[in-house]
């Protein structure tokens, strides 16, 4: 089992910064890659980015340049530096951490709102 916990998040004007950690913990030495997702009301969860056990890091196309997946390893936590925030980019963000058995487990989810 792996628990993930999020923090960060909240409201900011178009152009602001967010930055939003996950902290996991339990048998995290089975994980191989951990993400971000969000979710816009109304529409379906979408993947943002994500990084491997390796460091490397990928992100979508709707965000790169402006978002940064990034890691702490020593304390298990993973981090979405966001900035140049939209109010297209308005939704609960989740932390995601993958295994290599293919189990998934998610992060309780965080609102970010950009007010225009």
């Amino acid at each position: 089992q792996v628990r993930l916990v999020q923090s960060g998040g909240g409201l900011v004007q178009t152009g602001g910064s967010l930055v939003l950690s996950c902290t996991a913990s339990g048998s995290t030495d089975s994980v191989v890659t951990y993400g971000w997702y969000r979710q816009a009301p109304g529409k379906q969860r979408e993947w943002v980015a994500t990084i491997t056990k390796d460091g490397n890091t990928i992100e979508a196309d709707s965000v790169r340049g402006r978002f940064t997946v990034s890691r702490n390893n020593a304390a298990y936590i993973v981090y979405l530096q966001m900035r140049s925030l939209e109010p297209e980019d308005t939704a609960v963000y989740y932390c995601h951490a993958a295994t290599a058995s293919g189990t998934y487990y998610w992060g309780q989810g965080t609102q970010v709102t950009v007010s225009s």
